[in-house]
């Protein structure tokens, strides 16, 4: 059975229209007219200074909204090719990115970058530095890195990031970020894959690319693009269903690469392309107060499932060692029975609220670049909890 198009008619007239491109920066949205028209001008600029010699283009998937994004894409992206219309698929992000690798695929391009269409910092520098170094041969796949907040990208902080560098042994800081660069093959195996009928195609598509990047071995670089100033989200508001869908694809792709991680040890720095100059993101309000009532409230739906994982009771607090326990007996879990990831995934959610309340308040008179000695003690944690596993025989006895 043929494989539907993630293209609706107008997105494919548009890429059959513009015919070629080298370069192809991609920007999914849904109702972005208030700020793609400056990400759109951004990455023309971009792509037009940087990349002179190119055939280049801009491709907007769009989850079908009616404020004039699409309208708004073409006017910023002055002196380079658009392609804009509806993505086909589940509505989410990812199906947004399936279009846009599916795009790439025709335009016979050779290097993809995508940003999100939020975006208040962006510069033609974050297309030159996500690009360029698939452009150069000098990486596959190119990851952010920026300073946000030290109240924003939590899910990033918590589990993400450490969970993500302790497996794979490679700090990738900014795993989920949102902007990334690739080769056009690596968006071929991105496409291939069964995945787009779940979480991949919503929040879960981030840490896909990133995971599956980096299990296939492709050459891993970070791109320093300064602040990420964009639409914040409140951890105590906001994320619950990006945190479900996020670590469920992180808990299931573990489950499938896991030949892949068992032997990783420790961790490496990867390298990062561009000066790092140190930055104070813009402030986001969060309240620990509201993320602890949030665990109080969803506790009791959990504790039964908490009770089949969990090697310990929760404690009152998780610092950084107990919450490295507690993701690694859900990942014995995951490696149990993969077919439970989601399940997993909505039962970790209140424990997480727990312990971004214990990081926030950790973080109270710190800075954002002091915050992230917290964040470095929570990665290290989860290598010794790793080391310790494996010590026990963890990847024999989890498929017991």
């Amino acid at each position: 059975m043929p494989v539907q198009s993630a293209l609706d008619e107008q997105l494919r007239r548009d890429v059959l229209r513009i015919g070629r491109a080298d370069v192809v920066v991609g920007i999914p949205s849904f109702r972005n007219a208030a700020t793609i028209g400056h990400v759109a001008q951004m990455a023309a600029r971009g792509l037009r200074e940087r990349f002179a010699g190119s055939r280049v283009a801009i491709v907007n998937a769009d989850g079908g909204s009616g404020d004039g994004t699409a309208d708004r894409v073409r006017e910023g992206a002055t002196g380079v090719p658009v392609a804009a219309g509806r993505y086909a698929g589940p509505s989410g992000k990812g199906s947004a990115f399936r279009a846009i690798f599916e795009a790439a695929g025709l335009l016979g391009a050779r290097a993809c970058a995508v940003v999100d269409a939020d975006l208040r910092s962006i510069t033609p520098e974050w297309i030159a530095r996500l690009a360029g170094p698939v452009v150069r041969d000098e990486a596959d796949y190119v990851t952010p890195l920026y300073a946000r907040h030290k109240h924003d990208g939590t899910i990033t902080n918590t589990i993400a990031y450490p969970l993500t560098r302790a497996l794979y042994g490679l700090r990738v800081r900014q795993p989920i970020g949102g902007e990334f660069g690739f080769r056009a093959d690596l968006a071929r195996t991105f496409l291939a894959e069964p995945v787009w009928e779940g979480d991949v195609a919503r929040f879960g598509i981030d840490i896909f690319m990133t995971t599956t990047a980096l299990a296939r071995e492709a050459r891993v670089v970070q791109a320093f693009l300064g602040a990420k100033v964009h639409d914040p989200k409140d951890p105590a508001a906001d994320l619950g269903p990006m945190f479900t869908q996020v670590v469920g694809t992180l808990l299931r792709l573990a489950a499938r690469y896991e030949e892949a991680w068992a032997p990783v040890v420790g961790s490496r720095p990867a390298r990062v392309v561009g000066d790092v100059a140190p930055v104070e993101p813009e402030a986001i309000p969060a309240d620990p107060a509201r993320l602890r009532a949030k665990f109080a409230a969803t506790r009791h739906e959990h504790e039964r499932r908490w009770a089949e994982v969990l090697s310990a009771a929760v404690p009152a607090t998780l610092d950084p060692d107990a919450w490295a326990r507690i993701v690694f007996d859900f990942l014995a879990a995951a490696l149990r029975d993969p077919d439970s990831c989601e399940r997993l995934a909505a039962a970790l959610l209140p424990l997480y609220y727990l312990r971004v309340a214990d990081l926030l308040d950790a973080a109270r008179d710190l800075s954002t670049a002091e915050t992230e000695g917290i964040i470095e003690l929570g990665a290290l944690a989860m290598e010794r909890e790793k080391r310790l596993r494996a010590a026990a025989g963890f990847a024999a006895r989890s498929r017991g």
